[in-house]
């Protein structure tokens, strides 16, 4: 016996299984499907990530397969559609009306007894109409074979598909198992009129990669113009942004060391840390440039803008990593995804914290030597004509707006 245990998430993707991988492949044939899924299926056995492993193609259930000579059926003027309803019928049945009993309202079916539906000699004695001798028994138009078959067929856009499962390990990493997977199919060669691919909770982790890089860039675009914008230059806001790529190996680093994977939760806690530690950086840049314009010089700026802002951004992550705890060390329903994210954020700025204060003063440096030389100084000067033009206007229309409203 073998016990594996999950942190179940409060929201969830719909589907019949809530599985972690679900590797889908499909093609016309079924005998291939369960050659390929079962070949999929041992090979998947082997990832020491993967617990539940699982298919949804269950063969082995008994069944009867009927058989139609179709010449035969010619012959004798029995379409092969009319046996297929007439087996439908008899076997399964057909509704032909319904029963209402007070409020309720019951279907009411037409088929054989039982003791013609449950063996292959019962079968057998069924009839079917003919356009040339009337009625024909069953008996001289097909013949039955008993066999197995599986329980279910699932279909996708008309095509038979086989759906494996399994679940990953806590520690374990779902895009690695997927790559896995990847590297099995392409070892077995598989027949290019049979596709695979993934589907559930595998999909939407491919899908939510990409719209999570572009969300990233998006974010970088965004931020960079609102600093140009503050700071009326084009130097300043590179200075903040270069201290976020730091932000991303701590954050990894500390999912590491509690046991947790990169999901789509790890990453919307990764986007909450790139606001954190850019904040702490605003504040020691802006007040080292108040500074700097009161006449002090830049070094002493420096030193004295670090000493002024360590206690602000020492009380703003402290209340950060408190309000992050309970998400951290939540147990209850919903605690897998929240605990991603406040792991990811708590970690992240905790180690990051010391790094940023000392990165933000170097490159803060680096780049104001940069803005010195003749280029960079045009281009700081076009961007401050232009950002002070921008905020005198904005200005003066909240003003103006302000008045309106004040008199009305």
């Amino acid at each position: 016996m073998r016990t594996s245990v999950q942190q179940v998430a409060a929201i969830s993707g719909g589907g019949f299984r809530n599985a972690d991988i679900q590797y889908v492949i499909g093609g016309p044939d079924l005998a291939k499907l369960t050659e390929y899924s079962d070949a999929l299926l041992a090979k998947m056995k082997t990832i020491p990530d993967v617990v539940d492993v699982d298919s949804t193609l269950v063969t082995g259930k008994p069944e009867v397969r009927v058989v139609i000579d179709r010449a035969r059926a010619a012959d004798l003027g029995v379409r092969v559609g009319d046996i297929a309803q007439a087996l439908n019928t008899l076997v399964a049945g057909t509704k032909v009306s319904t029963f209402n009993a007070g409020t309720d309202q019951y279907d009411v079916r037409v088929r054989a007894t039982g003791e013609y539906r449950t063996s292959v000699e019962g079968l057998k004695q069924m009839i079917v109409s003919s356009t040339k001798v009337g009625w024909v028994s069953l008996d001289n138009l097909v013949h039955f074979e008993e066999g197995t078959g599986p329980s279910a067929i699932d279909r996708l856009n008309r095509r038979r598909q086989v759906t494996l499962l399994a679940n990953v390990k806590p520690g374990g990493s779902q895009a690695a198992v997927i790559q896995k997977m990847d590297q099995f199919r392409k070892e077995l060669n598989i027949d290019p009129s049979y596709s695979t691919g993934l589907a559930g909770r595998s999909k939407e982790l491919g899908r939510a990669g990409y719209y999570f890089a572009l969300a990233f860039l998006l974010s970088f675009v965004f931020m960079y113009m609102v600093l140009a914008a503050q700071f009326e230059s084009f130097i300043h806001p590179v200075t903040i942004l270069l201290t976020l790529p730091l932000a991303i190996p701590f954050g990894i680093l500390s999912l590491l060391m509690t046991g947790q994977t990169v999901n789509i939760y790890s990453g919307l806690g990764l986007l909450l840390l790139f606001g954190v530690v850019k904040k702490n950086a605003i504040l020691q840049i802006d007040h080292t440039n108040q500074l700097r314009s009161r006449g002090m010089e830049r070094f002493e700026a420096i030193i004295r803008a670090n000493r002024d802002r360590l206690r602000p951004i020492l009380m703003t992550t402290i209340a950060l990593v408190a309000g992050m705890l309970p998400l951290t060390l939540s147990t209850g329903p919903g605690s897998g995804t929240n605990r991603s994210i406040g792991v990811l954020v708590v970690g992240g700025q905790t180690l990051c914290l010391l790094l940023t204060l000392l990165a933000v003063p170097v490159f803060y440096s680096l780049f104001d030597d940069l803005a010195r030389n003749r280029i960079w100084s045009r281009i700081n000067l076009m961007a401050h004509r232009m950002f002070g033009r921008v905020r005198r206007r904005t200005a003066s229309a909240a003003t103006s707006l302000f008045g309106l409203v004040s008199k009305h």
